[in-house]
């Protein structure tokens, strides 16, 4: 069995979600988890994990999830046989986090394992106070961008009251200050939106980092 991520948008309504479901299973599909991602304005983002016999039937389940009255599929992804469970890779990362014995460690795996659990392209750490980028993965932008971004994403923030980084910024590009060591953690990702969920997940992540940074000094 294969597995497969399907976010989906659908009316924020009783029997939606049911619904979709069903149409899942008429083509063989088996729906091991849900997520919702965001509410609001009367729709909803959820993101079902779904197992599927063959992989030549994808087509056909985002076909048959489509006929769903005021449903919109936004993406579909692989992920292969071990599945997707983004609240258990989240305490993975948080006790990989914990562990990390330096701060350069640290920052390895803000780089290599955090994109995991957020579902991101790359996680860079920016340090606010020297406008550098301390560890970038290799699909980030440059330095300079990054730098110039999270900046200018925090003089809107303050602008506009925002007392929460990743709120502000692009569809693509999110971000979470760490004000207490001066520094911040980015995300990106490719074309898919950010989500309520995610950015939230980022704040978590970005806190854990904040206190061990501190813990970690000298």
């Amino acid at each position: 069995m294969e597995s497969y991520v399907l976010r989906v948008w659908l009316p924020d309504r009783p029997g939606a979600l049911g619904a979709v479901a069903s149409r899942i299973g008429a083509v063989k599909g088996d729906v091991v988890g849900i997520e919702i991602l965001e509410t609001g304005e009367g729709q909803a983002v959820d993101e079902l994990v779904v197992q599927l016999p063959d992989a030549t039937l994808v087509d056909l389940l985002v076909s048959e999830v489509r006929q769903v009255d005021g449903v919109q599929v936004e993406e579909v992804r692989s992920v292969g046989p071990d599945g997707h469970d983004p609240r258990r890779a989240t305490l993975e990362t948080a006790g990989k986090l914990i562990e990390a014995s330096d701060r350069g460690a640290l920052l390895e795996v803000a780089r290599d394992v955090a994109p995991l659990s957020l579902s991101a392209a790359w996680v860079a750490v920016v340090d606010l106070k020297a406008s550098t980028t301390l560890i970038a993965g290799d699909r980030a932008p440059s330095e300079s961008w990054l730098v110039a971004f999270v900046h200018g994403s925090s003089t809107a923030a303050q602008l506009q009251g925002s007392g929460r980084g990743a709120d502000q910024g692009g569809n693509d590009v999110i971000w979470s200050m760490m004000p207490a060591v001066d520094l911040a953690v980015v995300a990106g990702r490719d074309k898919i939106a950010w989500r309520t969920r995610e950015r939230l997940e980022l704040d978590a992540l970005a806190t854990i980092i904040s206190l061990r940074w501190a813990e970690l000094e000298g």
